[in-house]
């Protein structure tokens, strides 16, 4: 694969189209985590786990849409299902049979869940979870880990990066992600350490009679995407049962681990499942489920449900049949070749800092993997949170990889895909082992 031009090129077609969109877009920006200083890069297409930007430079894509694209772009089969559903219709005012097989599927597919209400994205199905959780509990506040990240929703984004300053001496404190974030939003959210059981139960008693829920991803992409240890969640699934709280499990991103989801992978059945990413094929989606006496207070049919919801786009049948034709793919075999191409990246990787005497590490599960330059153990958002050194060596290696052919995320996590050949897994190797190097170099 041919190297791109070297990053940033003030001549390049990205930088323009980003003086361009400066004019019509806030800061050139409709979606934070995808800018990047001097300017963006510009995707022009995308085929298997390639992709092709503005400037005609081709890059191995390990973000795939920030964990969404588990085939890669343009598969030919989520092309078909997608293609022909288009001919009939992109959405009606009406419910269609695709939404009725992919909920049949998801119910197929985990245990905890009977009932499956869609959205149109990963944080709507975690603001609907956190409301079907008030309205059976009738209790106002919900418990959620430090450092994780469940979407745009305000409640949500409590805590997602205080910095040390604001951390609290004892237990996490309520700290607002985005300003303008009311106190009583604060008020109502309770953090708590992951990976810590003895201060998240003793937390989540002390709050107990007004916790409508805990909100816990088993392995937080933002908090150093360390997966929880099994006995921390199954600490969490007795102390809100002991307290009348629903656990709910955010799989938004960790329902690409395996056949059953990170659920399946620990055995530890939620009250409530959001999932999102992957299940559309592409296309935006979400999805709220459980079991029926939870999901009971979305249901319409005796009258004004405990809660009404809605959604011009939710359960259109392009992102039902395209999430259909991916989830059918992800069989048994197809996770366990992804699993084989995350071992591979992360062992390679973690051998190469060991070769260059550079410290740090991979973490992660499957098909996802976060790279850290610490030589510490990462196991929460505080042991995750980088060093101003460590920080920069990260920015080195990212622009490095960058400029070999490699695309990740800039804080560190790849997302890999099920088009991927051993030749993609030994030049991704190759790019981090030569950018860990130039981290050594710049010393």
């Amino acid at each position: 694969m041919d190297k791109p031009k070297m990053f940033p090129d003030p001549n390049s077609r990205s930088q323009r189209l980003y003086s361009r969109a400066l004019s019509s877009l806030p800061g050139g920006n409709t979606r934070t985590t995808v800018f990047m200083k001097p300017y963006p890069i510009y995707a022009a297409r995308g085929e298997g786990c390639l992709v092709f930007d503005v400037d005609g430079n081709q890059y191995i894509d390990c973000i795939n849409n920030f964990t969404a694209l588990i085939h890669g772009h343009a598969h030919p089969a989520l092309v078909a299902a997608a293609t022909k559903q288009l001919a009939l219709g992109s959405a009606f005012g009406l419910p269609t049979e695709s939404e009725i097989d992919l909920a049949e599927l998801l119910v197929a597919r985990l245990p905890s869940v009977e009932q499956v209400r869609f959205t149109n994205s990963g944080t709507e199905a975690v603001m609907m979870a956190l409301k079907a959780s008030r309205a059976f509990t009738g209790r106002p506040k919900i418990a959620k880990c430090e450092g994780a990240y469940h979407g745009s929703y305000d409640y949500a984004e409590v805590s997602l990066d205080p910095v040390p300053e604001a951390w609290g001496r004892n237990a996490p404190v309520s700290v607002a992600y985005a300003r303008g974030t009311p106190d009583n939003v604060l008020a109502d959210v309770i953090t708590i350490p992951f990976n810590d059981v003895e201060a998240a139960v003793s937390l989540i008693r002390e709050h107990g009679a007004e916790l409508a829920c805990v909100l816990v991803d088993p392995m937080p992409n933002r908090a150093g995407l360390a997966p929880a240890d099994k006995a921390y969640l199954e600490a969490l699934r007795a102390v809100t049962r002991e307290v009348g709280a629903l656990l709910i499990f955010d799989e938004v991103i960790t329902f690409r681990l395996g056949y059953r989801g990170a659920q399946g992978l620990w055995n530890i059945d939620p009250d409530l499942t959001t999932l999102g990413k992957i299940m559309g094929g592409g296309f935006p989606v979400g999805a709220v489920g459980g079991k029926r006496e939870f999901m009971a207070v979305f249901d319409p049919s005796s009258g004004k449900p405990d809660l009404p919801h809605g959604g011009t786009f939710s359960a259109n049948p392009v992102t039902m049949r395209a999430g259909i034709a991916a989830m059918e793919l992800l069989d048994d075999a197809a996770f366990a070749r992804l699993d084989a191409i995350g071992e591979a990246v992360r062992g390679g990787i973690d051998d190469a800092f060991r070769r260059h005497g550079v410290p740090g590490r991979t973490v992660g599960l499957g098909s996802l993997l976060k790279i850290h330059f610490a030589d510490r153990p990462v196991r929460d958002y505080r042991s995750a949170y980088p060093t101003e050194q460590e920080a920069q060596r990260s920015a080195v290696f990212n622009r490095g990889l960058l400029n070999r052919g490699v695309l990740a995320a800039g804080y560190g996590l790849m997302a890999l895909s099920t088009p991927m050949t051993d030749r993609d897994i030994d030049a991704i190797v190759t790019a981090a082992s030569e950018a860990i190097a130039e981290v050594a170099a710049s010393a």
